[in-house]
């Protein structure tokens, strides 16, 4: 009786835990299921989750469901402890980390998860990876520097590393891609971080990295609408204006956002812009506007995804409209996100009395809320699990990760000037190599000085004194070739170098000198600020300072690898944009 009896339980255990794998299952294909379908195609479908959730939800939780706060590894115990008791005093809607380290975020995503009713949506503004906020993780090229690759489907397979990323992070959110088409040179808070001045090409790679993204499972955000690109002014520090006409706006700024509306992004981003065109009321950003965000985007567009304002708490929008009312009027413009808000309390307070008041319509307030939930349903977050930190930083610096760093930085680097035989020159000639902007030598002059064994380093500081770069010009007229490169240390690579005048023309006088070589590592337009540079030899431009471009361009001189980068911006009437020889 007692063998029987063994042999039944052995029997039910197995039956039950069959049961239980097969549930996991389910529950796992349910989650792929609601993913390939895209974000915005399960918004047209009835969702029990959603309305359950948001029947349980009362007034003011509903509201809070719309706002996303900022977080961070890097301030200490008491900003921590602070944000908590916002997460659950208010029960927000989600967060925006910033900068700190991966293992850290993870636990305290893991912390704050736990003192929430409904799940929070995780979220970072991490344009080229999660190395734009944290430490020991992979930092992709930045998006002028994809705006160089001819190849998208390499842009699209960054997505979905990105995506990975995010995922194993926890996150669900990314705000990104950058969709600006930066047609102003001097533009100072987009340039970078915009793939060109081509509209088209922007569409095709932002859409390229959005879908890689998407494809991953990771909600995307459109950025800056109704576009950032052709400002002067940074929009944390004033309200810029956009003074163009509506033509201008619907033909330039906004096709990118047409194209990635189209091509079924999650989501999109508001700049905080004063835009008479769309909205002729004076120092409005366009952040809490209706006409540009409920009558432009939403209704003309036909957006239907999730409408997110940039950063509340910027200058822009606090210089005009303080003390929670622009939070207000962002609320009752159409966004579905407010994001890092100056006072969360005192908002989600002012934005009750206007829905008591009737000020929006029972059905647009539900569906707002509605769309968060819908987009925390899509990421998988009513199945809300821990995240693990074990061998967290090994999966986050893979190194297939590393390895597609590389090749997006082969496909980047650009020749704009020069042929095999300017570039590569004599390896057994008397070799000079030449760093300019830094006081160390670099990945370049180590891995060129392989190539050349006759060769002579030589490091020029940003700053350095008239009087030791002319006996340096001096010295050099005595090598039989020169490697030079123009090197910006910055974290954000500005469109004009932060060198001394004497320094700029000391480049200048060694470009003109026989048989010389430079390498930009340094944001393109630096190119215009350096008259006379264009008589060098051979002429690369690698976009920024990373180790990986700097091996792309030893690459290319010495022949491992072809050139295939085109400029994504016009630099000047001798280097328009889509410059880019090839070597036969």
């Amino acid at each position: 009786m007692q063998m029987l009896l063994l042999i039944c339980m052995k029997e039910y255990q197995k039956r039950v835990f069959g049961l239980l794998i097969c549930a996991l299952m389910l529950l796992a294909q349910h989650a792929v299921s609601q993913q390939n379908q895209g974000y915005i195609a399960s918004l047209g479908k009835q969702n029990h989750w959603v309305d359950s959730v948001y029947r349980k939800l009362s007034l003011k939780q509903r509201i809070a469901q719309l706002f996303f706060i900022r977080a961070t590894t890097d301030k200490g115990q008491a900003f921590e402890d602070s944000v908590g008791k916002v997460i659950k005093d208010l029960q927000v809607g989600g967060l925006v980390f910033f900068q700190g380290g991966p293992v850290r975020q993870v636990e305290l995503s893991n912390k704050y998860q736990k003192l929430t009713r409904v799940p929070l949506m995780i979220t970072q503004d991490a344009e080229w990876g999660l190395g734009m906020r944290l430490d020991s993780t992979i930092s992709y090229p930045f998006q002028m520097t994809l705006g160089a690759i001819q190849d998208n489907t390499l842009i699209y397979k960054m997505g979905q590393f990105v995506a990975y990323d995010f995922k194993r992070m926890g996150m669900q959110m990314n705000l990104a891609p950058d969709m600006d088409v930066n047609n102003n040179p001097d533009n100072p808070v987009i340039n970078y971080r915009s793939f060109g001045d081509n509209k088209y090409h922007v569409a095709d790679k932002g859409i390229a990295y959005m879908r890689g993204m998407q494809n991953g499972g990771i909600l995307t955000t459109a950025k800056h609408f109704p576009g950032h690109g052709d400002t002067n002014v940074d929009s944390h520090l004033d309200l810029p204006l956009l003074p163009f006409n509506r033509r201008r706006l619907d033909t330039l700024e906004e096709y990118p956002f047409k194209q990635a509306i189209k091509a079924g992004i999650a989501g999109v981003m508001i700049a905080h812009m004063n835009v008479p065109a769309l909205d002729s009321t004076k120092n409005l950003p366009s952040t809490l506007s209706r006409p540009i965000i409920t009558g432009n985007l939403r209704d003309s567009l036909g957006f239907k995804g999730l409408i997110v304002s940039d950063a509340m708490e910027m200058k822009a929008v606090v210089k005009y409209f303080p003390d929670g009312e622009a939070d207000v009027k962002a609320f009752l413009a159409g966004n579905d996100i407010i994001e890092l808000s100056g006072n969360t309390a005192l908002a989600i307070d002012l934005i009750k009395k206007e829905v008591r008041k009737r000020h929006i319509s029972k059905k647009e307030f539900e569906a707002r809320v509605k769309r968060v939930l819908a987009a925390k349903y899509w990421s998988g977050l009513n199945h809300y699990q821990e995240t693990t930190t074990e061998n967290l930083v090994n999966d986050l610096t893979r190194p297939g990760a590393k390895e597609l760093v590389q090749k997006l930085a082969d496909n980047a680097i650009t020749l704009l000037k020069g042929d095999a035989n300017t570039l590569r020159l004599n390896p057994i000639l008397k070799t000079a190599i030449v760093l300019v902007g830094v006081n160390k030598p670099t990945v370049f002059s180590t891995e060129l000085a392989k190539w050349y064994n006759n060769n002579q380093l030589f490091i020029v500081d940003k700053a350095a004194p008239a009087d030791q770069l002319l006996k340096l010009l001096s010295e050099l007229r005595q090598y039989d070739q020169v490697y030079l490169s123009v090197n910006d240390t910055r974290a954000r690579p500005a469109g004009k170098l932060d060198y001394t005048e004497s320094v700029k023309i000391f480049v200048s006088e060694v470009a003109a000198q026989p048989h010389t070589v430079i390498s930009v590592f340094a944001n393109a337009y630096t190119i215009a600020g350096i008259p006379g540079i264009e008589r060098c030899g051979a002429l690369l431009t690698g976009y920024q300072m990373s180790d990986e471009l700097q091996r792309a361009a030893v690459g290319v001189i010495a022949g491992l690898i072809p050139p295939k980068g085109k400029l994504p911006v016009r630099i000047n009437q001798l280097f328009p944009s889509g410059t880019g020889l090839t070597l036969k």
